[in-house]
């Protein structure tokens, strides 16, 4: 399955994402980046604004496309150009909270869903990983790294 996220919506789920953009960018990279590990899913990001210097258009990073609106244009524009060029939309899932932008990759045979949505799917993939790996708790590998350290717990208080 290949997916085609309107990054500015996905961030937009997050409180105060727009408080420090190139940060709240990055995070959901990241994230793009676990879940498209662990489904074996495409993913391709477009974001609002000017490219992010470390982020050229059409780059990738660790598996994930980034790209940009065009100068004058919209993120949304962009989906649309993507759609229209995608070989395969009858596996190809834009990921967007707006309707006009959903009703317009529909017609042309792609799937849908909202961000709110795949931010949940995001959310459940991260989560199973987290249950499915050998890797101890968090709270665990603290405490180990501590006594390695030759920290002791109560030091901290």
């Amino acid at each position: 399955m290949s997916y085609l996220i309107d990054g500015n919506n996905v961030m937009g789920q997050r409180v105060g994402w727009h408080r420090d953009r190139v940060r709240a960018r990055r995070g959901l990279l990241d994230e793009l980046a676990r879940f498209a590990a662990g489904g074996r899913a495409r993913v391709a990001v477009v974001f609002d604004g000017a490219p992010d210097e470390h982020f050229a258009d059409g780059s990738s990073y660790r598996g994930v496309r980034v790209y940009y609106a065009e100068r004058g244009s919209d993120a949304d524009e962009r989906i649309k150009t993507l759609v229209e060029q995608a070989r395969e939309r009858r596996t190809l899932v834009v990921v967007t909270s707006d309707r006009a932008l959903a009703e317009y990759v529909r017609r042309c045979g792609a799937q849908v869903v909202r961000a709110g949505e795949f931010r949940r799917r995001m959310e459940e993939a991260a989560e199973a990983a987290m249950q499915n790996s050998d890797a101890p708790p968090i709270e665990e590998s603290t405490e180990r790294w501590m006594r390695y350290f030759g920290v002791a717990p109560e030091d901290d208080e």
